[in-house]
């Protein structure tokens, strides 16, 4: 029988909570109820709020009598990360569980966040709308909107949470949990943008057919922030990160940055990196009305209805430059930067819209005079990006550093 670790504020909200309870119990469904409101529950919980007080170092007495909603929800989310992950790790429960408004959300998120990729994590929020990346991060929780607020049972809280408790269920007895141990083939990290698309399918067709599995991220914030995470989690062995263009977006301001630490898994984690400079000729922003004003007069593509471009300048991608470079100098194990002279992305080539040599040479001249040659060595090719010559190449490099690294 599976177990379900249902956490959250059995004090505020625990009607509501115990509703839940015996839905999953009416469902041959274990519960391990963990509370994680401040102050005595609606019913008795297996872990108490003490005791995840405590995981965090903090006395729940003195968090109470505080009163102090933002430190109580900081001690309570970084108690229930520390606890998740150790129950989690002991075989305490299969799958995770919540419910709640801002506060209750990142409390439980916080310990959904704490456990592997694979394991079922249900959140009903509230806050299931909108930027989303504070809660959710690189994990894979569902959120379900709670559509009324979390505030007794009636007509439409009973449907929302029905659903999301059946959507549990169904997750719980097709439980397959991703581990790293697992895998019938070595695992690889590439990164992709729709304008890099044919250089990684070529790529990722090279790679499978030497025998490894390719998993693509689209470099769009979340994706890149997503490959970090299973890197430092041990599932990748070699990293294919030929579309870095994640960093224009950090360095100038665009709405897919991944944040400051992209590229420092694999460096630091002694994973094997072709690394190369894809998209790295532009900045991303949604609607054209929504570009930022002091860029309105920039060189700019409508991608979509959704997406507008934004070329890179020449200092611009000076700066992006000194940035790959410097996370690449962070290299702990072989790392290849591949520059290719003829062009980084689809559009940046003769006669298309962001076709820019000026621009590309400040690109690759920053990384030459910042890289350091003792961690990295730097192949430049008279080649496009999204030539079949470039990506077979770059596959053939990172397959020679696995082979190397086997013997």
């Amino acid at each position: 029988m599976s177990t379900v670790a249902l956490i959250g504020t059995f004090d505020t909200k625990g009607e509501e909570f115990l509703y839940i309870k015996q839905q999953f119990e009416q469902r041959n469904i274990k519960v391990l109820s963990i509370h994680t409101g401040v102050y005595d529950p609606l019913f008795e919980p297996d872990i108490p709020n003490d005791v995840v007080c405590a995981a965090a170092g903090c006395d729940i007495t003195e968090i109470a009598a505080a009163h102090d909603r933002a430190r109580a929800t900081q001690v309570l989310s970084a108690g229930c990360e520390q606890l998740c992950h150790q129950l989690f790790e002991q075989g305490k429960f299969d799958g995770i569980f919540s419910m709640g408004g801002s506060g209750g959300t990142s409390i439980s998120c916080a310990g959904m966040r704490a456990l592997p990729i694979g394991v079922p994590k249900i959140m009903i929020s509230t806050m299931a709308c909108g930027d989303t990346s504070p809660y959710v991060g690189a994990s894979d929780i569902c959120l379900f909107p709670s559509i009324v607020d979390i505030a007794g049972i009636n007509t439409f809280s009973r449907t929302i949470f029905n659903n999301a408790i059946s959507a549990m269920v169904g997750m719980l007895h097709g439980l397959t949990h991703t581990s790293p141990d697992k895998n019938s083939k070595p695992l690889i990290a590439a990164t992709m943008f729709g304008v890099t698309t044919p250089c990684i399918t070529k790529a990722k067709e090279r790679l499978e057919q030497a025998g490894y599995e390719v998993l693509v991220f689209h470099a769009t914030g979340t994706g890149g922030k997503c490959m970090e995470e299973l890197i430092k989690g041990g599932f990748i062995q070699g990293v294919l990160d030929l579309t870095t263009t994640e960093w224009c977006d950090e360095v100038v301001g665009g709405v897919l940055a991944a944040g400051p630490h992209r590229m420092e898994a694999a460096a630091c984690c002694g994973i094997p990196a072709i690394v190369s400079v894809g998209a790295c000729d532009m900045v991303n922003f949604g609607t054209k009305d929504s570009v930022p004003d002091h860029f309105q007069e920039r060189n700019l593509y409508q991608h979509n209805p959704s997406v507008t471009l934004m070329r890179t300048s020449v200092e611009e991608s000076d700066a992006i430059g000194k940035k790959l470079a410097e996370k690449m100098n962070m290299s702990t194990s072989p790392c290849i930067c591949l520059l290719p002279k003829h062009g980084v992305s689809m559009i940046d080539a003769p006669g298309e819209a962001f076709y820019g040599p000026d621009e590309d040479n400040a690109l690759f001249n920053a990384i030459k005079n910042n890289v350091d040659t003792n961690k990295v060595q730097l192949i430049e090719m008279d080649a496009h990006i999204n030539d079949d010559a470039f990506a077979n190449f770059a596959a053939d490099k990172l397959i020679a550093l696995l082979e190397e690294q086997e013997q």
